[in-house]
């Protein structure tokens, strides 16, 4: 059967009930808590390469560890919370982040910190799911719209402290404040769940879970992200490179092909039956790899080439999230009047026109050009986000029934985590690859000594945060400072480029594959 999930002026303009008030606060704290954590973890992350001697390929991992997990059972979270129970499993999924985050901002070493940051993944997988899939399912049809585009503003309002506690703390030397911020969010979102939210399920549904299909799409997001994180170190010949992209290759169509034929499976493939949530989990797919590409290199760009502290380059993003802040609202309730197709067309369209104005922003001289070289493009990208994330989250949960409320939501994040991770890993790769063949290139004509050169290629791996060999004299360090900052911007003008094209393919597939109106499909 299919309904219409669309409403009219007088039905949008209907408060919540205290209920409903009670289950947004919750989704909100909890959903804040991952928000700040990738947004004050960016600006940190030259001080956590700084303070913990880390590669630029651990920082990948940094970020990739907790993506994964992430990627890996949030699919088997939004399918427990159903299950099991969605009250249930979100508390779990708070209470692991809350000690997950607690041994974050213990760690000693690079490698404790990447350890710590997994188990902040599997919280992840089961809190991220369930705060979406509860404003679904106790959230009246007609609301829902407004709830999530609430929902989005507020969590974003929230995220503004990310970025710019996260600089301060990184300032000051503390960037195990950033994993602290967490804790006392997770802690409100406990009582508020505890005292004042009620339990919702799938009654129908087998309490089995997919363990099969779970297996299989951790072992090949993993093979995947291994494989391509690991080539700068070990090139793409060395078997312990081209095996694990092999099995994690080879594992993709046998998670399929699983899927299609288990009867609770975590992924039920009927649901890519509705046009509708095909179109916003690919649109979902390209925007969110670029959106996290973006994220991780602008910062290490401001940071470590244009000369911006910790605190400027969290104040940098500003623009962006007062924007989305201000749009979400606003475009959440628009879906229940035009529809989503408009907006997810035009959102992503002027996120890549952001992203290619900031493409050719090269080495300033600093935080005296941000207004020219940055700010433009950080507007165009808050606009194009603010137009694009409410709908974008009210069209995938709109597309089904309420029964799938908590797969569909897990589906959409897990495929967003699956873009951050292929697309950090490859392009963390490429970047790596591009930044090496341009500093060797801009240092030829500094006639460096050959094992000064050579001393200097073995940190191409640092990206920007490359250092300049101790022997160089004071003439060779200026020159090959300079050439480090260039070799990065060029870099930098490549990935954003490519973020750029991610964009506008994402508005090409909600131009051909997002319907004007939400259906919600009750058919299994």
């Amino acid at each position: 059967m299919r309904y219409p999930l669309e409403s009219t002026i007088e039905s949008n303009e209907q408060k919540f009930t205290p209920a409903e008030l009670w289950v947004l606060l919750a989704a909100i704290l909890a959903s804040s808590m991952s928000f700040i954590d990738s947004s004050a973890l960016n600006v940190a992350l030259p001080s956590i390469q700084s303070s913990l001697g880390a590669s630029a390929t651990q920082l990948l991992w940094v970020i990739n560890a907790n993506t994964l997990m992430l990627a890996s059972l949030i699919l088997v979270g939004g399918s427990l919370g159903d299950k099991l129970g969605r009250k249930r499993v979100f508390m779990t999924g708070i209470s692991i982040s809350i000690l997950a985050s607690l041994a974050c901002s213990l760690a000693p070493t690079i490698q404790w910190l990447i350890v710590a940051r997994i188990f902040q993944g599997i919280g992840g997988a089961l809190l991220v799911p369930g705060s979406l899939s509860i404003i679904a399912a106790m959230v009246a049809p007609e609301r829902m719209g407004k709830a999530i585009g609430t929902w989005s503003a507020i969590t974003t309002l929230i995220l503004i402290v990310g970025p710019i506690m996260g600089g301060i703390f990184a300032d000051l030397g503390f960037w195990r404040g950033v994993f602290i911020i967490n804790i006392p969010l997770g802690i409100f979102a406990l009582v508020s769940l505890i005292a004042k939210v009620g339990e919702s399920r799938n009654t129908t549904s087998s309490s089995k879970i997919d363990v099969p299909g779970a297996i299989l799409i951790t072992i090949s997001l993993a093979g995947l992200a291994y494989g391509f994180t690991s080539a700068p170190d070990f090139g793409f010949a060395n078997p312990r490179v081209f095996l694990p992209l092999a099995v994690g290759a080879l594992a993709l169509p046998v998670f399929l092909w699983v899927e299609s034929r288990t009867e609770n499976a975590m992924m039920p493939l009927h649901l890519f039956k509705s046009r509708t949530f095909s179109g916003t989990n690919l649109l979902t797919f390209f925007l969110y790899s670029s959106l996290s590409v973006f994220s991780f290199f602008l910062t290490l760009n401001l940071i470590q080439v244009q000369g911006y502290t910790t605190t400027q380059a969290g104040l940098a993003i500003m623009p962006f999230v007062i924007f989305l802040t201000l749009l979400s609202r606003w475009a959440g309730g628009l879906v229940d009047k035009v529809g989503p197709r408009l907006p997810l067309i035009i959102g992503p369209a002027l996120t890549g026109f952001g992203f290619l104005w900031i493409s050719f922003s090269g080495v300033t001289r600093g935080p005296i050009d941000y207004w020219t070289a940055y700010l433009p493009g950080v507007i165009l990208f808050g606009i194009g986000m603010g137009l694009t994330v409410a709908p974008l989250s009210t069209s995938v949960m709109g597309s089904v029934g309420k029964s799938f409320s908590g797969v569909a939501s897990g589906i959409n994040n897990a495929i967003s985590r699956v873009g951050s991770v292929l697309a950090i890993a490859i392009l963390g790769t490429f970047a790596i690859v591009i930044f090496t063949n341009a500093l060797a290139d801009n240092t030829n004509a500094l006639n460096l000594p050959s094992p000064l050169q050579a001393s200097l290629m073995q940190e191409a791996s640092k990206l920007a945060g490359a250092e300049v060999p101790i022997a160089a004299t004071n003439v060779e360090s200026q020159g090959i400072q300079a050439a480090i900052h260039q070799s990065y911007a060029s870099t930098f003008r490549v990935i954003m480029l490519i973020c750029a094209s991610l964009a506008w393919l994402s508005a090409l597939i909600s131009s051909l594959m997002i319907e004007s109106r939400l259906f919600r499909q009750e058919t299994g």
